[in-house]
């Protein structure tokens, strides 16, 4: 691969702490070598949006990450760069760009658009020689379809749900992780003083990694898994069994977003998003009031919603976004593209950016659940991941 000169960086999907700390580690990589990095806001849409034939959008998409730009974003969460959940390669007519000529560029037979070929003519305006995209498995999915076409491109895995093919830790799952756990602890205290018992939603749409370490690391009494569904009326039972065990009177039952009865649904609203994705939410109240109905006992509900994926990052997260950037930049320097970063056995390794494609990685419930007791099973720790994941 011949000498970068300009290289390109966006985030998409949802925000986790430590985006910031990866971008900022890129571009200190790049100025000392004198390459250019430019930052594209708003992910695949500020692509999308970009024209591929004159720079009047270039302003408004395009940042370029000097060391001034960057040299306090790593103290805050979030993304400097903004996000979106757009899919070039799957655009609906009302989202398509105002300067995109449908006559010229027919719909497939389903009436969907393919972007790519836009997306890639405007990476070749643009000059840029290589591009990192940090993101989830939808996300880093077509980061894979531009390297097919030939795009030299990089990914950095992140999401709190910590469930992205190929790698054992994900950007953001620590911060959600330590974050809930600290609000669950503070919630015992309104639960404990009404004697409740509490039903807390947490963030995890096709995978309960993230709701199974919570629960494992707070103490909760029973924890419900996407990948297990659950029997209402045992999770009464031992609702109201935990319950009367505790001196003060309380339970804790924490519940991942995606989790859904036996014979249910998983409980979703409005319409799917450019990935097929609705809106996730409502299993804890619902779960909540089935209690109180066949218990007569009095809950407590909350989701933490978006306060899992609030604020700065913690250590780890810092460290791992860190040494995701640098080792991002040191695959894109060896030309070693189509590759994304990864923790493996405890080590940075990199792993192809296709096995993104695999889909969410989901608890090995053999191992690490109880689908009787509805706990985190925790009997064998040597040889293990660091996570148990």
């Amino acid at each position: 691969m011949a000498k970068l000169k300009r290289v390109a960086i966006l985030t998409g999907g949802g925000d986790v702490p430590g985006l910031n700390a990866t971008i900022k580690t890129v571009a200190s990589r790049c100025h000392a070598d004198g390459v250019e990095l430019v930052g594209i806001r708003r992910g695949w849409q500020g692509m999308v949006d970009l024209e591929p034939d004159d720079d009047s959008k270039d302003q408004e998409v395009l940042v370029h990450l000097t060391p001034d730009v960057v040299r306090t974003i790593d103290r805050t969460g979030g993304t400097m760069l903004h996000s979106s959940r757009t899919n070039p390669a799957h655009m609906s007519e009302k989202v398509l760009p105002p300067s995109f000529d449908k006559k010229k560029n027919p719909p497939s037979a389903d009436g969907i658009w393919d972007l790519s070929p836009r997306v890639l003519a405007t990476l070749e305006r643009l000059g840029i020689d290589a591009l990192t995209v940090i993101g989830g498995d939808d996300t880093l999915s077509y980061a894979a379809r531009l390297d097919s076409l030939g795009w030299p491109t990089v990914g950095i895995p992140k999401t709190m749900d910590n469930d992205v093919s190929g790698t054992e830790y994900c950007i953001g799952f620590s911060t959600a992780v330590t974050r809930s756990v600290d609000m669950i602890t503070q919630l015992r205290t309104p639960a404990g003083s009404h004697e409740r018992i509490a039903v807390i939603e947490l963030f995890g749409r096709n995978s309960g990694q993230t709701a199974l370490r919570i629960g494992y690391l707070a103490g909760a009494d029973r924890t419900l898994i996407c990948e297990v569904p659950f029997d209402v009326d045992r999770v009464c039972e031992f609702a109201m069994a935990d319950q009367d065990a505790n001196p003060s009177h309380y339970t804790i039952i924490v519940v991942s977003e995606g989790a859904h009865p036996i014979g249910g649904r998983v409980l979703e609203t409005g319409e799917p998003d450019a990935y097929g994705h609705r809106k996730l939410g409502g299993i804890g109240v619902w779960l909540s009031e089935e209690i109180r109905r066949r218990t007569g006992r009095e809950t407590l509900t909350q989701a933490l919603g978006y306060l899992m994926r609030a604020g700065s990052p913690d250590s780890l997260d810092r460290i791992v976004a860190m040494n995701f950037g640098h080792l991002a930049y040191e695959l894109l320097r060896k030309g070693r593209h189509g590759m994304m970063t990864a923790l493996v056995g405890g080590r940075y390794v990199a792993t192809p950016l296709a096995a993104v494609n695999a889909g969410a990685r989901p608890v090995d419930v053999e191992t690490y659940y109880d689908s009787e007791q509805y706990q985190p099973r925790t009997q064998r720790v040597e040889d293990q991941p660091m996570f148990l994941t």
